[in-house]
């Protein structure tokens, strides 16, 4: 309501005037509104991140095993099992640790001070004790710290694209407005969280802290309930069905043993032994250790990952809603078209062009006297201070570094040319003029909007000559406006006139000389248009959402390569429910969306099953961010709040960075699965081989304490080799996983077919064996379990032949492939035998059981083999 009312009326409200409050009332407003911050987006403390990582199902699977295993006194698997889980609990708190840690250390400084008028004195205090009533100054370069009223303004232009979305610079106004306009448009308030970028003014707080629109939002996310990762209930799900396996195994194992006469503390003792065999304690610890190396991986790419399981659910990512300012774009308004001499030039990586042909622009004098008039029209100043710095209004900014890229230096030209009198722009005359000192006398240089300065211009610049202008050329010069205009360049005209020694602002500005047009916007960034394309390519849909203009989001859209149809605010909320969902599902740009549509476009994208991964920046941002399955904010630009609230953070802000995290995120899924594939199908065959000699009577195969020590020996260093397994060639020209699909799916034949395997050979030889030495065909049939799943480790790497994707490429499995092998022969052939039950083999039986361990290898890699070549 504050835009709609006049300033007596906001006075009276708010029981403050021109001279401020007194100190006295700023104390007892201070105690009923509370300080003037943001109250910090819950955190999890150390304590609560490290209880965190118990959630899981599989993880109290585990407890309950160790548990068991302690009663029962087997202090070797107790303390392996209590190891593992530790090792995946401690690694996930780190990674989580250690990114709330860095996100403290990049947050950006506020200011910490700010100058308000106190019972008529100018003061200085902290921006916590700015309360509603305080009368504030703000000047260029200034954080605005409230919500405020402006009261008197000079010039005043802010950067409102953390709140808004809007790149342009805001002209601000201290006039009432109608009660209907949008926050986005509201030109005589400043909004807490902008910035100020040229001007000054005077000002009156409104509203402070959580009241703020910076607040209001901010407090909106904490009504957000924060969902699990695709891949934490997959993995969840997973946990579950183990586990009713896992019980039912234990209980059938036990009561078939019991009920053929064995002693029922032994059969128990098997159950458990054969239920903590099937269950991959090391899986946790291996997802933990490859997702902590992917975002060891990913933070090579500028990508910091605050969850662990972020790191996944970004390689499953199907839709990606990116905005547009300083993530695709650069975020730096930049010069890239002129027209002058009735020429069109246009300014590509520092050169320019005429006809997409390079020149040389000193040659055409028409090109320098506009850039000139474009920096001595100009109030931007250089600092050369540890580098060059660029300040002042971004246009400004864009039209020094234009003529810069010329040769043109506006301190040899402004020195050469000094300053007379300045004629500051008005939203009125929408115009700027500074009359300088020359050789040739005083001249008057002038910019602003085109059809306003072609107006006041009665000659034209052309080939070296001034000559009259005609209507008919007015709107021919009218026509090349509107053509650069209809690109979503921001244009300004540029004129001059020679003034004699007595002058007024009306002649300053009026029968002036035109030369030409500069239009300028926010260039993409360089390696957006290939991310782009590599994102189509591996099927991930790209949606731009903005609260930029229809006109600059589709111009912008078109440079980067991002086709597909555009709508804008009001035509989405015209929609009906149903064409609602037909529009977020088909179009590509979204153009000025506000933080609430914005919103549910993502719960509308999440209703379709997609998997939505959202960048931001802003405040205007952190509810989508909240809501996306991976919310991505920006590390240098981005609000602390969006931070706060996001699982990924661009440390260099730039597009292409998600894809690349997006290629290590589908690394991450795929060595996930080939670790599941490796450890079920060795169990699978565990299970059944037991399970096979209980229902025909024969001996127990496999002995307790020698189920825990395969499972010690395999479920080890082999399943962490995947961890640091490389990613398919192809892995970015595959369509992204069903967001359906189990995290069984495409695995679950291998696993059962290997596990078949493994029982046929191992049964098989035990079979063979038992009759005659019943401790030898124990010890041949744990080795060929042990072996055969050793052989698997291979053949689980990769879909493709192993001979393509190179046998030592991974030389940590050979390693511990190698050590496990090792270890096995030890324990059958040290003291150690007579602990585990184990007999030693002749060196022929040894040879045996190796070869017909490795028939799994042989038959998978033959059938990839032929599958290949079709």
């Amino acid at each position: 309501m504050w835009h709609s009312i006049e300033k007596k009326e906001v006075f009276q409200l708010l029981k403050s005037s021109e001279n401020g409050i007194s100190e006295h009332d700023a104390a007892l407003r201070l105690k009923r509104y509370g300080e003037n911050e943001i109250r910090e987006i819950f955190r999890l403390n150390p304590f609560f991140i490290f209880l965190q990582q118990f959630k899981s199902v599989f993880i109290f699977i585990l407890l309950f095993a160790a548990a068991f295993s302690l009663v029962i006194q087997h202090y070797i698997d107790f303390a392996v099992i209590l190891a593992i889980v530790m090792i995946n609990s401690f690694i996930g708190f780190f990674q989580h640790y250690k990114a709330e840690k860095t996100i403290s250390a990049m947050k950006e400084m506020l200011v910490p001070k700010v100058r308000v008028l106190r019972n008529n004195k100018l003061s200085e205090i902290l921006s916590s004790e700015l309360v509603p009533g305080d009368v504030l100054f703000v000047s260029e370069g200034d954080k605005v710290m409230a919500d405020c009223r402006l009261l008197h303004v000079n010039e005043l232009e802010t950067n409102e694209a953390v709140l808004t979305g809007e790149s342009f610079p805001q002209k601000k106004t201290s006039e009432k407005l109608a009660i209907g306009v949008e926050l986005a448009d509201r030109e005589n308030m400043v909004y807490m969280g902008t910035t100020i970028v040229k001007g000054n003014a005077r000002t009156i707080v409104v509203s402070t802290g959580m009241n703020t629109e910076f607040g209001r939002i901010a407090s909106l996310v904490q009504k957000l309930k924060i969902e699990k990762t695709p891949l934490e209930k997959k993995f969840d799900l997973f946990s579950k069905n183990v586990a009713l396996v896992v019980v039912f195994a234990a209980l059938i194992t036990s009561m078939l043993g019991i009920l053929r006469g064995e002693e029922i503390f032994d059969m128990i003792l098997t159950g458990i032994s054969l239920a903590v065999s099937v269950i991959p304690e090391g899986l946790p610890a291996v997802m933990a250790i490859t997702l902590a190396f992917a975002i060891g991986r990913m933070h090579k790419h500028n990508a910091l990952i605050r969850k662990l399981p972020a790191a996944e659910t970004l390689g499953r990512t199907t839709v990606i809603c990116t905005d547009k300012t300083g993530t695709l774009t650069v975020e730096q308004m930049t010069v890239t078209e002129l027209y002058c001499n009735n020429m069109n030039f246009r300014i590509e990586n520092n050169h320019f062009l005429s006809n997409g042909k390079r020149i040389t622009p000193s040659r055409v004098k028409e090109l320098m006297a506009l850039l000139k008039i474009g920096i001595l029209c100009n109030n931007a100043r250089i600092e050369r201070d540890h580098g060059v710095k660029i300040l002042g209004d971004p246009t400004e900014k864009a039209l020094v570094i234009s003529a810069d890229k010329a040769g043109l230096l506006k301190k040899e030209e402004t020195e050469r040319e000094p300053r007379v009198i300045e004629y500051s722009f008005s939203s009125k005359r929408k115009l700027m003029s500074i009359v300088r000192k020359t050789d040739r006398g005083l001249i008057s240089y002038v910019k602003g909007a085109p059809d306003i300065l072609l107006k006041k211009c009665t000659r034209e610049l052309v080939n070296g000559r001034v000559i009259n202008l005609t209507d008919n050329r007015k709107k021919e010069i009218h026509a090349s406006y509107e053509e650069m205009a209809s690109g979503a360049l921001r244009v300004l005209g540029f004129a001059y006139k020679k003034l004699p020694s007595k002058f007024d602002q009306n002649s300053a500005e009026n029968g002036l000389v035109f030369v030409g047009f500069q239009g300028m916007m926010d260039p993409p960034r360089k390696e957006v248009k290939s991310a782009i394309r590599d994102c189509i390519n591996a099927g991930i849909k790209v949606k731009m959402i903005t609260g930029d203009s229809l006109l600059t989001a589709v111009a912008v859209s078109n440079m980067i390569g991002l086709d597909g149809e555009s709508i804008e605010e009001h035509e989405l909320e015209k929609l009906s429910e149903e064409e609602f969902n037909d529009a977020v599902r088909d179009k590509t740009v979204f153009a000025h969306i506000t933080p609430e549509l914005k919103l549910r476009i993502i719960k509308q994208l999440k209703h379709q099953k997609e998997i939505v991964a959202v960048t931001g920046d802003g405040v205007n941002d952190i509810l989508a961010l909240k809501e996306a399955h991976i919310g991505i904010a920006m590390g240098i630009r981005g609000t602390d709040v969006a931070r706060d609230v996001s699982d990924i953070i661009l440390l260099d802000d730039d597009f292409s960075s998600i894809v690349k995290a997006v290629r290590e995120g589908r690394r991450v899924y795929d060595n996930i699965k080939k670790s599941i594939k490796f450890h079920l199908s060795a169990n699978c065959g565990e299970l059944i081989v037991v399970l096979f000699a209980m229902l025909l009577s024969m001996p127990l195969p496999l002995l307790p304490l020698a189920i825990l020590w395969m499972n010690l020996i395999t479920d080890s260093l082999p399943s962490l080799a995947f961890t640091v397994e490389k990613e398919d060639s192809d892995i970015m020209k595959r369509k992204p996983k069903n967001p359906e699909e189990t995290i069984l799916h495409g695995i679950w034949q291998f696993i059962v077919i290997a596990g078949l395997i493994s029982f046929l050979v191992a049964i098989g030889l035990f079979a063979l064996f038992y009759q005659a030495d019943l401790a030898k065909a124990r010890t041949i049939a744990l080795s060929v379990l042990v072996f055969c799943e050793l052989f698997l480790a291979f053949t689980c790497r990769s879909d493709k032949p192993l001979l393509k994707i190179g046998i030592f490429s991974n030389k940590f499995l050979i390693y511990s492939v190698l050590g496990a092998f090792a270890l096995q022969l030890i324990a059958i052939y040290t003291p150690l035998s007579a602990i585990f039950g184990f007999k030693a083999l002749a060196i022929g039986e040894l040879l045996v059981v190796i070869a017909a361990s490795s028939i799994g290898l042989i038959f998978f890699e033959t059938i990839k083999s032929i599958r290949s070549r079709n």
